[in-house]
């Protein structure tokens, strides 16, 4: 459907008990850049096409690379360059896609020599990255902030790899894994010892744990100390080329999977199990403590809730999940008591300040929420909730959240609906194809 400026959510029943979401976003680009990188052709199968999986596509073309892909049949085909990147001087147009930008800043600054300057949209330029570069420096990397901000516009100008003296390199993560995952694949450019060590704690660690599954794929297999903050033997391996199945995106199911939560009913995901490469199939955990039932599947996931059973808050350290945290803020308006969701600082450097903006919108709807620095406590039950207009601070997280809870209230209106392009560009879609009006 063409999505109109606003979108207003009906009251409805649940009555799919099977929803498709599109491919991983995460592993989408994580492939798509260890495919570049490698020697020999790559197909993948299941890719998402979205906002930022076309901005990593097209900025991958404007640095020569010969890509194709077919978005009815979801198909990329990338023919590896063996870390050589054929354009040596290019301005590469980033959008608001924090892996696109962090995950070539890497990549490129590992490049034997070229020119690269990488911009986006304002609010890209607003996003830390100061962690990966100095990290970058530190291996005597020339990556430079256009602002003297260490935010982007980025230039990066690639060295031949002889000027590397380091042989360990710290990096911090606690802002963004993204900083960790763009070293981490970019390394074995260098063909060389190196060992890459983590300054302080981990955000979001399943996300690490996903790029280095997708490393492993792909032929590289790194050495991962028992605490997970030390990791080696990059030089060991090549990336090779391959065929390889892009997993269901995790964070896009937990919509879905918070439909029997909110509505009652019951709904299945395929092609998700406890194996998944994402961390935030850990999202029903939440789910079940709340009152649901979850079935763990060989290839499915499937949750369900009696309409009649009770909904009930929890405490929940979302550390490593915070993506779907937005999502359970929006199933805590139902329960009979307060949720609280700690840990997630860095949810305040995402595509807008998340917790600010959760915060914000979850009082319009009638409740009572505490922010705090690093979470919120969201209790429904001091006054009667509502409907309102819902803004979306051009983040598709915001939009798709906030749509759950129009299928309980009334008067719910989604401003700025066309955001989810970034991610789920058919969303809405789907999420009338899963529920009927009452």
């Amino acid at each position: 459907m063409s999505t109109p400026p606003s979108y207003r959510v009906r009251p409805s029943r649940l009555t799919a008990s099977q929803a498709t979401p599109p491919g991983s976003k995460s592993i989408t680009n994580r492939a798509l850049l260890i495919a570049a990188l490698a020697n020999g052709d790559t197909v993948l199968s299941g890719a998402l096409d979205a906002e930022d999986t076309r901005v990593m596509l097209d900025a991958l073309r404007t640095l020569g690379l010969d890509v194709g892909f077919d978005a009815t049949k979801r198909i990329a085909r990338v023919a590896g360059a063996g870390g050589v990147f054929p354009c040596k001087n290019a301005d590469i147009y980033v959008g608001n896609s924090g892996t696109t930008t962090r995950f070539l800043t890497a990549a490129l600054a590992f490049a034997e020599e070229g020119v690269y300057r990488l911009d986006g949209k304002p609010r890209m330029r607003e996003r830390p990255m100061g962690d990966l570069l100095d990290a970058l420096r530190s291996l005597d990397r020339d990556v430079s902030s256009a602002l003297n901000n260490e935010r982007p516009p980025l230039e990066i100008r690639g060295k031949k790899d002889e000027v590397c003296s380091a042989r360990t390199v710290g990096i911090a993560a606690n802002v963004s894994s993204q900083f960790l995952s763009g070293l981490l694949m970019a390394a074995p450019l260098l063909k060389r010892e190196l060992n890459v060590e983590i300054d302080g704690t981990l955000a979001s660690r399943p996300y690490v744990e996903m790029t280095l599954d997708v490393m492993r794929a792909f032929g590289v297999q790194v050495e991962a100390d028992e605490a997970f903050r030390r990791f080696s033997n990059f030089h060991a391996g090549e990336y090779r080329g391959r065929e390889y199945a892009i997993e269901p995106d995790a964070s896009a199911a937990s919509y879905f999977f918070s439909l029997p939560a909110i509505l009652g009913g019951e709904m299945s995901i395929k092609n998700l199990s406890r194996d998944a490469l994402q961390g935030d199939v850990r999202f029903v955990d939440c789910l079940e403590r709340m009152g649901c039932k979850v079935v763990w599947g060989a290839d499915y996931i499937t949750v369900a809730r009696d309409a009649d059973a009770p909904l009930y808050g929890i405490d929940v350290d979302m550390n490593e999940i915070p993506d779907v945290a937005q999502t359970l803020g929006v199933v805590a308006l139902f329960a009979e008591s307060p949720t609280t969701i700690r840990n997630v600082a860095n949810m305040r450097v995402k595509e807008t300040d998340r917790l600010a903006a959760l915060t914000s919108e979850l009082r319009k709807l009638g409740a009572d929420v505490e922010e705090r620095p690093d979470g919120l406590t969201v209790d429904p039950t001091v006054r009667p909730l509502h409907g309102a207009s819902i803004a979306t601070y051009d983040d598709h997280r915001m939009a798709m959240s906030f749509a759950l809870a129009g299928l309980r209230l009334p008067g719910v209106v989604i401003e700025n609906p066309e955001c989810v392009a970034k991610t789920y560009p058919s969303f809405f879609d789907d999420l009338e194809r899963a529920t009927e009006p009452k």
